[in-house]
């Protein structure tokens, strides 16, 4: 049983849709959250999904606002509004516990699931996770941008990943704070494993060694990738993610 090509959508409270593909099966479940201006049709995401369909374990992949397939306008997105596009996935999509897959962004947003669905997140995957990334976003960015920010309330960042540019709002940079982790105890004891690689551009791999020393859980696993690179969608890099995936399920 593999996931249609047509999404289905979930419908928010203020009239945007979020797209989403659900594929029942066994528990724990997989959820995966994607990065910045990435989407569910990412390397990691449907191979992953692939890889949970043919072990029988329940997978979600979805689409926050703006992003994707559903609905709305990327520039009104912050940490805040994605973190409960995803907690409204978990929420109404998925049942029994589950396994959160964050890749970049979408670790900073996993982390806070798991942080505000305790009873429902029963592990945590983190691909060059990275939390708190709005500060240091704000702090390299150079003048024009903060210029831009200051005078239009957005600046236009090229973007080595894609033909789009990034839209850096000034909404998503002043809602940063009221999500931040790495500012004292991550108070998150289910099991944890944390991929980065090393070569990353994107996120400092010492950001996951920051991030265990935050957890207050005791089983947390760093696997650190000496040529990775912040996407880690290579062949082996993909299959470190199963296994991960797998290792956590296989413990619950």
């Amino acid at each position: 049983m593999t996931s249609t090509d047509t999404p289905s959508m979930l419908a928010r409270p203020d009239g945007q849709s979020l797209a989403y593909h659900h594929t029942a099966g066994f528990s724990p479940g997989v959820i995966f959250c994607s990065g910045f201006m990435s989407d569910m049709e990412g390397t990691k995401a449907t191979i992953l999904e692939k890889a949970m369909i043919d072990r029988h374990r329940s997978y979600t992949r979805f689409d926050y606002l703006g992003h994707g397939q559903s609905t709305g306008n990327f520039s009104d997105g912050t940490i805040s509004r994605w973190t409960d596009d995803a907690l409204a996935i978990l929420d109404n999509c998925t049942a029994g516990p589950q396994i959160i897959v964050g890749s970049s962004m979408g670790g900073w947003i996993g982390l806070r699931m798991a942080l505000l669905r305790p009873e429902r997140v029963a592990g945590f995957i983190g691909i060059a996770a990275a939390p708190d990334f709005t500060a240091r976003m704000w702090d390299d960015m150079p003048q024009d941008g903060k210029d831009a920010i200051e005078s239009k309330g957005f600046w236009e960042q090229p973007s080595e990943y894609s033909d789009e540019p990034y839209i850096i709002s000034r909404k998503l940079l002043d809602d940063g704070p009221r999500n931040f982790l790495l500012d004292g105890p991550i108070n998150v004891t289910c099991p944890v494993h944390l991929l980065q690689g090393m070569k990353d551009d994107s996120v400092p791999w010492q950001t996951a060694l920051k991030i265990q020393e935050a957890l207050v859980g005791e089983d947390v696993t760093v696997s650190l990738i000496k040529n990775g690179d912040h996407r880690l969608s290579e062949p082996d890099d993909i299959t470190r993610l199963i296994l991960a995936t797998e290792r956590i399920g296989n413990m619950l």
